[in-house]
């Protein structure tokens, strides 16, 4: 028997992609993983938006049957590190109707803002199951007592699902004091002592305000979200500049053409604050804001300086990423499949990559071929994703061929894909073959992100990990990874879950 035939012999494809080419199962836990960190029930380029709910909401359901300790760690990792939003809260609606004991002690960790909230009621109302029942409502009330006026302003927007007053309406939370009760007679839409929440007061008055001046006096003394304004007055160009300064990062990340179109950024001084936000190392932590958001971003503005500060922004979510081995090889699938916010995350996340090698990486782009990408450490990383393009179909064995025809021996292999491959031979054949001819101990990482459930890999194929996401996170786990530390699905399994209060 043949070395090839010896070692590939038992190794039989289970099941097939979205493409018809053959693919294998993950595990229930791996699946659910996947879904919560890329699903965002976007219609996708294989599975238009019903589909992937319907998949999403099996994937719930059985795992609350099948392991709801493994949902709970999960829903509240996939909120909290992986930045999403929606997956998480369809999975705690999910559990609440299983496991009510775990649901109260994650609920605060995954309902995280007003928004948060009114999306989880919207979703348990799309279930059928009402407002959830009493455990629903006690876990309610505990976040309605953290209620702030800020978020009164921000987030009751009627028209949009559940507003803040709705949901007092419903659960009908106790104030703990006279300003409460006044707030929250406020969201209900009845008479109120105004003068007990001072930022409500505020806006009142800014509707009532007669000049320009007055407005910005009672904006910039109730420091009133930018939401609220807009939906309040028609801001001037003096009005948006005041408004500038109070936005929060994101906020500013997703006004800037609005903000640049009205003329704000032609005072050199609301240029250089806006800047500064931009490139504010724990601003930018603390908002948490994906990778690619800032692509889309670079993609709209034209402006030179606000460009300039969108590519060092992205330079500093990266930069405190640990080194990885210079003898690597990173691989980004950029066939049509990709095209949009795919190929936006996969190239920010590669080329971060590259510069996290010191440059001496390959970098190879490919479809059914492959291509240098000629990548440049002193260039910035969005400057050098923008001119990455969507092409071709996809062979994920291609990039590891030409390794082998090359002789050309690396440490770890990163693959970024959406993993549906329709042509030419399987990336786990190439793989073996590369350990076999070229280098045994070679690691592989299988950066996915799509929420499509087939993989490309079997589950046996040793010192192999699946890593899943859009967030900066998915590549500190390479390097965790490359540390000794376990696989993403088994460090989420370790993960300690106190209670959210």
């Amino acid at each position: 028997m043949s070395f090839a035939k010896k070692v590939f012999s038992g190794i039989k494809p289970a099941t097939y992609n979205s493409d018809g080419y053959p693919a294998f199962k993950r595990s229930a836990e791996e699946q659910y993983l996947q879904t919560l960190l890329t699903n965002t029930l976007g219609h996708t380029f294989y599975a238009d938006t019903q589909q992937l709910l319907d998949e999403a909401q099996q994937l719930h359901h059985e795992m609350a049957k099948q392991n709801p300790q493994f949902m709970a760690k999960a829903i509240v990792f996939a909120r909290n590190e992986g930045f999403m939003r929606l997956q998480p809260l369809f999975g705690l609606a999910v559990l609440s109707g299983y496991r009510q004991d775990l649901f109260a002690k994650v609920f605060l960790q995954v309902v995280r803002i007003p928004s948060d909230l009114s999306d989880f009621l919207t979703i348990l109302q799309g279930m059928g199951r009402g407002e959830g029942g009493r455990a629903v409502k006690r876990q309610v009330n505990r976040f309605l007592a953290g209620v702030s006026e800020y978020w009164a302003l921000k987030y009751n927007g009627r028209g949009r699902g559940y507003s803040l007053g709705d949901i007092i309406a419903t659960a009908h939370p106790k104030p703990k004091d006279d300003k409460q009760q006044a707030l929250f007679r406020y969201l209900r839409g009845h008479e109120t002592n105004l003068t007990l929440i001072p930022q409500v007061e505020a806006l009142e008055k800014l509707k009532q305000a007669e000049s320009e001046a007055e407005q910005i006096h009672w904006i910039e003394a109730g420091r009133l979200p930018y939401e609220t304004v807009t939906g309040a007055i028609k801001p001037s160009r003096a009005v948006w500049e005041a408004l500038l300064h109070q936005m929060p990062a994101f906020a500013l990340l997703r006004h800037l053409n609005a903000l640049d179109r009205a003329g704000v950024f032609e005072s050199k001084e609301s240029l250089a604050y806006a800047v500064k936000r931009l490139t504010d190392r724990q601003a930018l932590a603390k908002a948490k804001i994906l990778p690619f958001r800032f692509a889309k971003a670079f993609n709209q503005v034209d402006h030179p300086e606000l460009r300039d500060a969108l590519r060092e922004a992205v330079e500093l979510t990266f930069d405190n990423l640990p080194e990885l081995g210079e003898n690597t090889a990173i691989f980004l699938d950029i066939s049509g499949s990709m095209d949009g916010e795919y190929l936006q995350i996969g190239s920010v996340f590669a080329l971060a990559l590259f510069k996290k090698t010191k440059g001496n990486s390959l970098f190879w782009l490919f479809d059914t071929d492959v291509h240098d990408a000629k990548p440049s450490r002193h260039d910035s990383i969005l400057s050098q994703a923008e001119r990455i393009r969507a092409r071709g179909g996809t062979d994920t064995g291609a990039p590891v061929r030409k390794l082998i025809r090359e002789r050309k021996r690396v440490d770890q292999i990163i693959i970024i894909t959406d993993e549906q491959q329709n042509s030419g031979s399987p990336f786990y054949l190439e793989l073996q073959k590369y350990r076999s001819k070229i280098n045994p101990e070679a690691k592989a990482f299988i950066v996915d992100i799509a929420p499509y459930r087939h993989a490309m890999l079997p589950p046996e194929i040793k010192d192999t990990y699946y890593i899943y996401g859009w967030s900066d996170h998915v590549l500190a786990y390479i390097a965790q990874t490359l540390q000794g530390y376990a696989s993403m699905t088994e460090q989420v399994e370790a993960l300690e879950i106190e209670d959210g209060k």
